[in-house]
């Protein structure tokens, strides 16, 4: 059964501006693939125009969680090159290309920017804050048209934290990192897992099963009596049977008390 929030969150995600945009030629790309991704279910991130192979058109997208399969690039191919066929945006011959994000990916929307706070990030302004364009450091979240930002690239005299415009923003994108990477792949593994189910190539979770907390551990824990770090005392050994057999036989051994 669909959950009807997750279901309202959706199209909240999708009908969400972005809040870089690009000029000139990309933008009337945009103006063409943003409303047949939102119409099939997915996000523009970022259109990039280069000079590759004599002309690249390189479309970014995204489902609403922020995943991205193989298979949604595809779809989303088919059903928009004969779209960009018929409006005809570039004025001359190009080659389409359908992508995620990436993991070091882009930030252009307010929810992109609350999703992943606590990561590292760049920023590039448009428009100088406290006399610099370029910062990086932890993303703090967001308060109210702004983001906060925990810098780690700070000179003397300036201050730890800032809060930047978010329209001010020309380009944010998340850094490199371990932490990144791992949240990067449990998010790919959960979206394909939901994938298979909703296909039906996979059987969906039982009613009582519960997702696992991060937060604990799944280590077994030690025996009661017994001191964290140590190891219990062996109880079958060959003198713990040599007593039991005396104990049974009624012997008493000289060497244990007086």
């Amino acid at each position: 059964m669909t959950d009807p929030t997750a279901a309202s969150e959706d199209v909240d995600l999708l009908a969400e501006p972005r809040l870089v945009v690009e000029p000139g030629a990309a933008a009337r790309v945009s103006a063409v693939a943003g409303p047949v991704l939102q119409g099939m279910g997915y996000r523009l991130v970022r259109i990039k125009i280069s000079g590759e192979y004599g002309c690249t058109v390189q479309i970014m997208a995204e489902r609403p969680d922020g995943t991205m399969q193989i298979e949604d690039c595809e779809a989303i191919s088919r059903a928009l090159s004969p779209v960009l066929d018929v409006a005809d945006p570039i004025d001359r011959a190009y080659r389409l290309e359908i992508s995620s994000p990436g993991i070091d990916r882009p930030l252009v929307r307010r929810s992109d920017f609350e999703r992943y706070t606590g990561h590292l990030v760049k920023v590039e302004m448009a428009v100088a804050h406290q006399g610099r364009k370029r910062f990086r450091g932890l993303l703090a979240g967001c308060e109210g048209d702004t983001v906060r930002l925990h810098r780690d690239d700070i000179r003397e005299g300036e201050d730890a934290e800032v809060l930047l415009v978010m329209e001010d923003i020309a380009d944010a994108r998340l850094v490199l990192t371990d932490e990144l990477i791992a949240e990067s792949m449990r998010r790919g593994k959960a979206a394909e897992r939901a994938l298979k189910q909703n296909l039906g190539l996979a059987p969906p979770p039982p009613p009582h099963a519960r997702k696992s907390d991060p937060a604990k551990s799944n280590k077994p824990r030690p025996k009661p009596g017994t001191r964290p770090g140590t190891r219990p005392e062996p109880t079958n050994t060959k003198k713990h049977r040599l007593a039991a057999e005396r104990l049974r036989r009624g012997d008493i051994d000289p060497t244990e008390g007086d």
